[in-house]
């Protein structure tokens, strides 16, 4: 049976799991988990990916990541191709590093978000990397101990989690804390990583008792949440897969989108690119910069190198470009 693709959309919130092949290790020192950490790090900064929680262990990863308009698959790829290839070359290896491909499952926020954060972060503990919960708190592989303010990074959005709790830093860490420590009698959570419709009904007892009742549930292995999220997060996919198609199928690309742009903004296509700042070219160029990012795939760094911008004037532009087409309801086709 062949593999289904990944889901992903701008906002999606992603349990991202990666394990080393046949189970080997892929973090041997600390200079192995301080490459990844850093290059975890940039990525996410420069593709405006939030981080709400995280762990290492020495044969795999955990990453809790809300998508910006980078897709989270662009984001692991850079950062586990970088990572393996220092990796083979520190230890003097060769191969793959990586078991298949990682796993990504799209996340229903509420009630799972906290859920997550707690299961991810108790993954060392479950591990035996650490003896006990206090000892926990220090640890510096995994983002709790960043929460609690042990340890800092600055690219690990604490502050939306600590806000759930409380509005002052120091109540809210406390009552996290209480949070997390509750759920070390839980063990492991298979619901939270297994199966999709076992995951969104709470296992085997879940779905046969929904089945007595004459209820069937949507599932998706690739999904955690309800039957309703299941089912709108796939309609969306579907939506996006036929725009895809239909851009392949009409031959859209760059050139041809800058077109779109002039037509729609009664310009030249010459002036959408120009390196002009007047209000107009700048709208122009912030909504080709949002359609090439988002219906084409072009990487951000690609289109800065093309329109001579730099990364960061990019991301803005895209930002930018998506308020305009959803304030304007521009559309790509001209049907």
């Amino acid at each position: 049976m062949p593999r289904k693709s990944r889901i992903d959309a701008p906002g999606a919130l992603h349990h991202v799991i990666g394990r080393g092949i046949n189970r080997q290790e892929i973090f041997s020192d600390k200079t192995d988990y301080m490459d990844f950490l850093d290059r975890l790090g940039g990525i996410l900064a420069e593709t405006k990916t939030s981080c709400y929680a995280w762990a290492l262990i020495p044969n795999h990863f955990h990453l809790l990541l809300r998508s910006g308009n980078t897709p989270v698959s662009a984001v692991m790829k850079r950062l586990l191709t970088g990572y393996a290839l220092t990796f083979n070359r520190r230890h003097r290896r060769f191969g793959h590093l990586f078991q298949n491909r990682y796993k990504s499952i799209l996340c229903q926020e509420d009630p799972y978000l906290l859920e997550l954060v707690r299961y991810i972060h108790l993954n060392p503990l479950r591990a035996k990397l650490v003896s006990d919960y206090k000892a926990l708190e220090r640890y510096p592989y995994c983002g709790h101990s960043i929460i609690l303010g042990h340890w800092k990074n600055a690219w690990q959005d604490v502050d939306s989690i600590l806000r759930l709790f409380a509005d002052k830093e120091k109540t809210a860490r406390q009552r996290y804390s209480d949070f997390v420590c509750k759920g070390i009698e839980q063990g492991k959570r298979s619901d939270l990583t297994g199966g999709g419709l076992l995951r969104s009904q709470g296992g085997w007892a879940a779905v046969k008792a929904l089945r007595r009742s004459g209820e069937y549930q949507k599932g998706d292995e690739r999904i955690l949440g309800d039957s309703e999220f299941v089912k709108e997060v796939l309609a969306q996919a579907e939506e996006r897969f036929q725009q895809k198609y239909r851009l392949q199928a009409e031959g859209y690309d760059l050139k041809k989108l800058i077109e779109r742009v002039a037509k729609i903004m009664a310009m030249r296509s010459e002036d959408v690119i120009d390196s002009e700042r007047d209000r107009k070219r700048i709208q122009a160029r912030s909504i080709l910069c949002f359609w090439a990012t988002n219906q084409l795939g072009i990487s951000q760094t690609q289109l800065a190198r093309i329109l001579n911008l730099t990364q960061p004037a990019i991301s803005y532009a895209v930002r930018r470009g998506k308020a305009i087409v959803e304030s304007k309801s521009y559309v790509i086709f001209d049907d």
